[in-house]
C-alpha cells in the first residue's frame, strides 16, 4: 500500500512539474521584446520623443531604423518651441542630444545627417545657428 501511495504522489508531482514547464514556455513565447532593435512601432501616435531618442542613441540600431526614428521625430516633434528672448527653449537640449547622437552613431551616413539637419532647420529657422553648432560639435567628436 505504501508503494502505490508513493507512486501516485510521484506521478502527481511529475504532472504538476510538466504543467508548470508548459506555462513557462507559453509565457516566454508571448513576452514583449526587450531589445531596442526589436522595438516595432505599432501605433505611431503613441511614440514619445524619449523612446525615439533611445532608439537613435542605441549603437546597434541599423541605418534604416535610424532613418525611420528620425522621420518620426520630424513628423511628430519637428517644431521646437520658440526662443525665450535670446535663450533657446529648455526642450532644445533634447534635439541637441539627438543631433549629436546621429553624428557619432556608427551606422549613420551623410544622407541621414544632412537630411535631418536641413529639415530641422526648415521647420525651425530661428534655431539655425544652434542646429549648425550642434552638428559641427557632433562631427568634430567623431572617431576618425
Amino acid at each position: 500500500m505504501e508503494i502505490t501511495l508513493l507512486l501516485q504522489f510521484g506521478l502527481a508531482l511529475i504532472f504538476v512539474l510538466g504543467f508548470l514547464i508548459f506555462l513557462l514556455l507559453l509565457a516566454r513565447r508571448k513576452r514583449v521584446p526587450q531589445s531596442v532593435n526589436e522595438v516595432k512601432v505599432v501605433n505611431e501616435s503613441v511614440v514619445d520623443l524619449e523612446s525615439l531618442k533611445a532608439i537613435i542613441e542605441h549603437k546597434r540600431t541599423t541605418s534604416k531604423e535610424l532613418q525611420e526614428a528620425l522621420d518620426l521625430v520630424l513628423k511628430y516633434y519637428g517644431v521646437i518651441p520658440n526662443k525665450i528672448g535670446v535663450l533657446y527653449h529648455h526642450d532644445f537640449q533634447i534635439y541637441m542630444d539627438i543631433l549629436f547622437s546621429i553624428c557619432i552613431h556608427p551606422n549613420t551616413n551623410k544622407k541621414i545627417i544632412l537630411g535631418f539637419d536641413k529639415e530641422l532647420e526648415r521647420l525651425n529657422p530661428e534655431y539655425k545657428v544652434e542646429i549648425n553648432e550642434a552638428i559641427t560639435r557632433g562631427l568634430n567628436s567623431r572617431e576618425v
